[in-house]
């Protein structure tokens, strides 16, 4: 089904991380697998036309690393909002990723860069049964891998979003 598009939420795990280290979780770096993920992302993103009017990212480096290498395919477009990281987005609920996106106003293109169950929790969440990709939202149900991206899409503004708002239109694992 096609949607009368008013926002478009695009929701990325990170890239492959480097096992746990001294630093602690949050301080994990990305694998060199993770960073040629993540420059491959942002190639796919662009190629797919998705220009953010925001971003927000996990305070986390590894997420932080992601979006830094994947935007970085929008090299000298001065028009990439620069991202927003929210401490909350490291732990983050559903409900609390559906807040800070109430908060965003006008931006109609959303990138969530964030860790697992949340990604794919807030696709399966916010996916219409009868509306979405059948493929993409048995992926979301069972976890999604790293460097994988899913795009939802709404006519209803951010602060509308809720269970079933969205269409699902796919969900593209690392290397498609």
């Amino acid at each position: 089904m096609t949607v009368s598009v008013t926002n478009r939420l695009v929701v990325l795990r990170h890239a492959k991380a480097e096992p746990h280290g001294a630093g602690g979780d949050l301080q994990r770096p990305l694998a060199l697998r993770g960073r040629r993920q993540a420059s491959a992302v942002g190639r796919a993103l662009l190629a797919a036309g998705v220009a953010p009017e925001a971003v927000l990212c996990s305070p986390a480096l590894r997420t932080r690393q992601t979006w830094e290498l994947a935007s970085a395919a929008w090299a000298g477009d001065d028009a990439l909002p620069a991202a927003r990281w929210p401490e909350e987005l490291y732990d983050a609920r559903v409900e609390d990723v559906l807040e800070l996106l109430a908060g965003l106003g006008d931006a109609r293109t959303v990138v969530v860069v964030g860790h697992e169950p949340t990604v794919s929790s807030l696709a399966a969440y916010l996916a219409g049964e009868e509306d979405s990709d059948a493929g993409a939202l048995a992926q979301v149900r069972t976890g999604v891998p790293t460097a994988t991206w899913s795009v939802l899409e709404s006519a209803a503004p951010w602060g509308e979003w809720s269970r079933g708002s969205a269409v699902l239109q796919r969900v593209v694992p690392p290397g498609e």
